[in-house]
């Protein structure tokens, strides 16, 4: 250990008689020793907008940047069974209702429309529950919009959409899926 610490004195002083013998001019040169480290470089995180699972309660922020919109998507509730009108008929291809309570926020740009179309629910098994586009009646209130229905900016429509399902079996997620997006997004559904 001796010797390296005394080959480094001498490297370093050969090193400065070099600094001091390389130009015509005598300059004073300052050698400190820091034990600084270097700062590391800061790993990228994925901004939030790139997410498309979210847990129940939580808002997807969504730009539409070619039709000028900012929009939110929030599922704030998924319950199975629902009392509804009747049981779901077997053409409806369920036995039980379900409800996925959403809300969706026109943040900043221009109106446009929501409906309950683009909603789905999905299975582990790789099935999806579309929506049955009855309204009205017994089903489980407030209702999310079945027609088209404007949003206008700094303005919200939420409400109940009911999804014919079968009782011995639940969704994986609630699925969002509207023009606007290349991809869908996904809310887990927890377990009951």
């Amino acid at each position: 250990m001796r010797n390296r610490i005394a080959f480094a004195a001498v490297v370093s002083a050969a090193f400065l008689l070099a600094l001091t013998g390389c130009g015509g001019d005598t300059e004073k040169v300052n050698v400190t020793k820091s034990d600084a480290k270097p700062e590391p470089t800061p790993t990228p995180t994925p901004e939030a907008d790139s997410r498309t699972t979210f847990a129940i309660g939580e808002t997807a922020d969504i730009d539409d940047e070619p039709n000028d919109i900012s929009f939110s998507a929030t599922v704030i509730a998924y319950s199975q069974p629902v009392k509804g009108p009747q049981a779901p008929t077997e053409d409806l291809g369920g036995d039980v209702w379900a409800t996925a309570e959403v809300k969706v926020c026109n943040v900043e740009g221009e109106t446009f429309t929501v409906s309950q179309f683009p909603w789905s629910l999905a299975y582990g098994d790789g099935t999806r529950v579309e929506v049955s586009g009855l309204n009205g009646g017994d089903l489980p209130k407030p209702e999310f919009p079945t027609n088209d229905v404007s949003v206008k900016p700094d303005r919200c429509v939420r409400g109940k959409i009911p999804f014919p399902v079968r009782s011995d079996a639940r969704p994986q997620y609630i699925v969002y899926a509207p023009d606007a997006l290349d991809e869908p997004l996904e809310w887990t559904v927890p377990a009951p």
